[in-house]
Formats: C-alpha cells, sequence, structure tokens
C-alpha cells in the first residue's frame, strides 16, 4: 500500500509546464482483442510511458492511468512535441494506428492538452499518498490558511 501523507498538501512545481490528458474508446466492444492490436499492441501506451520513465530527459514528469486514459504532467510543451515526432517509440506507432484504424470506427482515440502557466494551478491532498501532479513533482504541507486564491497566485483580481 502507498503511503498516506497525512494531513493536507500540495503540488510543488517550477515554471510552466503541460497536462496532456489522452485516452481511447473501444466503439466494438466485440472486437477488444483487434482492438488492442490496433492500439499497439506490444507497443501500446504502457510500453511508451515505461519507456518515457526510464528516459526523464525526454520531459515526462509523471502520469496516472485511469482505464483507458492517462493524465500526463510534461516539463513543457516542447518536450511534448518533440516526443510526438520522435519516431521510435510514438510516431511509428501512431502511423500502424491510422493505417489499421483510418476508415474503420471500431476504436477511437482522443488528447488535450493544456498549458499551465508557473503558479496559475492548485492542487490539493488530503490524507492521500502521492496521487496526479504531486506524484509527478514534489508535495508540499499546505498550511490551513491558505486558500485557492492565494495558492493559484492568479493575475486575476479578486471580485
Amino acid at each position: 500500500m502507498k503511503e498516506i501523507n497525512q494531513g493536507r498538501w500540495t503540488a510543488e512545481i517550477e515554471g510552466d509546464f503541460v497536462v496532456f490528458i489522452i485516452g481511447a474508446r473501444a466503439n466494438k466492444p466485440w472486437q477488444l482483442i483487434r482492438i488492442a492490436r490496433d492500439l499497439g499492441g506490444r507497443k501500446s501506451m504502457n510500453y511508451m510511458l515505461k519507456y518515457l520513465t526510464q528516459h526523464p530527459e525526454k520531459g515526462l514528469l509523471g502520469y496516472e492511468t485511469m482505464g483507458f486514459a492517462n493524465v500526463q504532467y510534461w516539463r513543457s510543451f516542447d518536450h511534448l512535441e518533440a516526443f510526438a515526432k520522435d519516431k521510435d517509440p510514438h510516431l511509428t506507432a501512431w502511423r500502424n494506428y491510422w493505417k489499421r484504424v483510418g476508415k474503420d470506427d471500431r476504436a477511437g482515440i482522443w488528447h488535450e492538452t493544456f498549458l499551465v502557466r508557473d503558479g496559475e494551478y492548485e492542487a490539493v491532498y488530503g490524507n492521500m499518498p502521492a496521487k496526479g501532479l504531486g506524484k509527478a513533482t514534489k508535495l508540499v504541507p499546505l498550511s490551513q490558511a491558505s486558500t485557492a486564491r492565494k495558492r493559484i497566485r492568479s493575475s486575476t483580481p479578486a471580485s
């Protein structure tokens, strides 16, 4: 079991970062074996995440898997883009996916990319093991007097 951090904690990261959410959907569940092969088989997302974890210089800070989706935290958009264009392991798997599935709707894929500016995020974990951004970066104790607005340090004026 993962260590529980008792009390309130927050994630701490210096500078801008990127949140990348990617997922897949079985549109025809009766073709699940074929879909798993479509989604990369042995060169699937798990393979890519293992590769990225072994090569921190590629810029992946960490990730959380949630069923057929995962949330990834990247040091920069440049790192994410470089990985997307990297022939092995990503680009070849991506091109192979579109060759197999491009004209068939048995599986769907999606992603969303968010550029987060320095200090314009909030993360709170109460009596939790490291999770999400806190797992990808650094967890620090959170003061009881801290508010969401103070944590975000946004340029948006209080209303």
